[in-house]
């Protein structure tokens, strides 16, 4: 891990086109500002775990499980 000491206003630069800066120091916290390409997915470190907690989660259904939503759904009238 990289561990860089930054001051209000100062920013780091990732590969070509991510950029950090330092927005402000306020009460224990770091506000920061992110310029990316908007294709670049950013999420907050909470987020992307629940994110991957979800979808390992949606990887476990039991069979069973998905033959009685499948069962439910034949014969259900879609409307448009």
């Amino acid at each position: 891990m990289l561990v860089l000491t930054r001051k209000t206003g100062e920013g780091i630069i990732i590969g070509d086109n991510i950029k950090i800066t330092v927005i402000e120091l306020k009460g224990g916290g770091v506000r920061i500002g992110i310029d990316a390409p908007v294709e670049q997915k950013i999420y907050r470190q909470e987020v992307y775990d629940r994110i991957c907690r979800e979808n390992q989660e949606a990887t476990q259904w039991n069979l069973a499980d998905l033959n009685d939503l499948s069962s439910s759904l034949v014969g259900r009238k879609t409307t448009k």
